[in-house]
């Protein structure tokens, strides 16, 4: 196995990330991608759907790579409304899923004054794992 979940004894368990992954193999590094289209225009000012539209980008750069969901080793995500955030989390669920599944990577999520792109809601930034051949 190339991969190895890091959940120290004792701990509660994680909910929809990983405490931390061990992984060996060609390392992808997907760059923050914002909710827009691949012509960089915003459809939407609602946070979940340029969420939606953000793990759609992120998905598009992991297939150019060869990488899958199930490769995702970190996640990091910018939110510039923490309380919009934590109030849509069911929302965001459903979203996620339909483009990762049930694969959680090691995740932070931060809440940021502004993003560099005025109407964007939220931020990611991806690491994948290839595994190595066996």
């Amino acid at each position: 196995m190339t991969f190895k979940h890091l959940h120290p004894e004792g701990w509660a368990p994680a909910k929809g990330y990983a405490n931390g992954i061990a992984a060996r193999g060609t390392q992808v590094y997907v760059g923050g991608q914002v909710g827009w289209n691949a012509q960089q225009e915003f459809e939407t000012d609602d946070l979940i759907e340029q969420i939606h539209q953000t793990l759609r980008n992120i998905k598009a750069v992991m297939d150019e790579a060869g990488a899958k969901p199930e490769h995702m080793v970190r996640m990091t995500w910018y939110v510039i409304s923490r309380e919009e955030y934590n109030s849509r989390l069911r929302e965001l669920g459903t979203v996620y899923r339909d483009v990762f599944g049930k694969n959680f990577p090691a995740m932070t999520c931060v809440e940021v004054s502004a993003l560099m792109e005025a109407r964007a809601k939220v931020e990611i930034e991806v690491t994948a794992v290839i595994p190595d051949e066996a």
